[in-house]
């Protein structure tokens, strides 16, 4: 077993800054749970907190139950997988992987049968000999997880390992990655601010915001339910849309939409995959772009007063710019007081 609880954990700058607010989150045994937002929102601060690397000003650590909070990072059953990958210049790679169990005083002989064991599972099996300047950056970031791995941490921490690294290379590695912490069933907690690693990785995903959590749920789950406006805005795109509920009809220039909540100032969003369009010549909006992205189509749109909303279509040949458009949502969630009041069904 290996649990990763945080217990309302707080770090607060010098200057009064609070980077981290009060934060709690468990993770279970196997678990990969993401940490996700923009820059800024404490995901980094929070990471470094669990690996030793910060201190806390409030709140408490534990790993299976032993409380880690104020232990170094070499006395915490964890290991720790940075973007800048950290590795040894003047060392090979074997002798990058060695390193910390050597420090741990273990038999050369049995050093380096995990460390080709572990090399072979990172798909680096026969590169102990080179030096770490002779490889490509997913090389590189492959050695870095396998230095962790080879000491056999609970938990594992990955701070945004593959931002560094080109849009196809981080696809490929981010599989691997997820594939290992199967394989191994490790318990890990994983930085980005990439939606689609998010996605794609996590068991959970934790959306942060200044500190706090927004949402903390499955990434099915963020993606088609998201309870906040922050959340809604930040996982994927998102039409979000400012007007008004009079009778039962939200309102904004000439789009109205049936909305079965209280008058007042509402906040609606409609996913683009969710926006069916209709050519039409009543007022409402109008074509502004269309994106033709071979397997499927962007339409940009425009509201009478301006509002720019976006829909995905399956032919984009059908729309040009200026046509005039009828909009039919076919799911929408409405929001008041930054929190969901209202979501459709699809």
């Amino acid at each position: 077993m290996s649990v990763l609880h945080i217990v309302e954990v707080t770090k607060t700058f010098p200057g009064g800054t609070n980077a981290v607010d009060s934060f709690s989150l468990d993770v279970a045994d196997g678990e990969l749970v993401c940490l996700l937002g923009p820059s800024g929102s404490g995901k980094s601060t929070l990471l470094r907190m669990v690996g030793g690397f910060e201190q806390p000003t409030g709140g408490r650590i534990t790993i299976d139950g032993e409380d880690v909070t104020h232990l170094p990072p070499e006395r915490r059953p964890t290991g720790m997988v940075f973007q800048s990958h950290a590795l040894w210049t003047h060392m090979n790679v074997f002798k990058n992987l060695a390193f910390g169990l050597k420090l741990r005083h273990m038999p050369a002989n049995l050093i380096k049968e995990k460390v080709e064991a572990v090399l072979e599972l990172v798909g680096l099996a026969g590169y102990g000999d080179r030096m770490t300047t002779q490889l490509s950056g997913g090389q590189q970031q492959r050695v870095a997880l396998a230095r962790s791995l080879v000491l056999e941490p609970k938990i594992l921490l990955l701070d945004e390992p593959f931002a560094s690294l080109d849009q196809h290379l981080r696809e490929r590695l981010r599989e691997e990655v997820r594939d290992i912490q199967q394989r191994l069933k490790i318990t890990t907690l994983f930085v980005t601010h990439g939606q689609d690693e998010a996605l794609s990785m996590a068991d959970r995903i934790v959306v942060m915001a200044n500190g706090k959590t927004e949402q903390i749920d499955r990434p099915d789950v963020v993606y088609r339910n998201p309870q906040t406006p922050f959340v809604a805005g930040f996982i994927g795109t998102m039409n979000l849309i400012e007007g008004e509920v009079q009778g039962g009809h939200f309102v904004r220039a000439d789009f109205t939409v049936p909305l079965p909540i209280a008058d007042g100032p509402a906040t609606l969003a409609i996913r683009p995959e969710s926006l069916d369009l209709a050519a039409s010549d009543k007022p409402g909006a109008s074509v502004h772009r269309v994106t033709d992205y071979g397997t499927h189509g962007l339409v940009d749109l425009d509201l009478a007063d301006g509002t720019r909303l976006k829909s995905m279509v399956a032919h984009p040949d059908l729309f040009r710019a200026g046509q005039g458009i009828e909009l039919l949502p076919r799911a929408v969630a409405a929001y008041r007081n930054n929190q969901q009041i209202y979501r459709s069904s699809p």
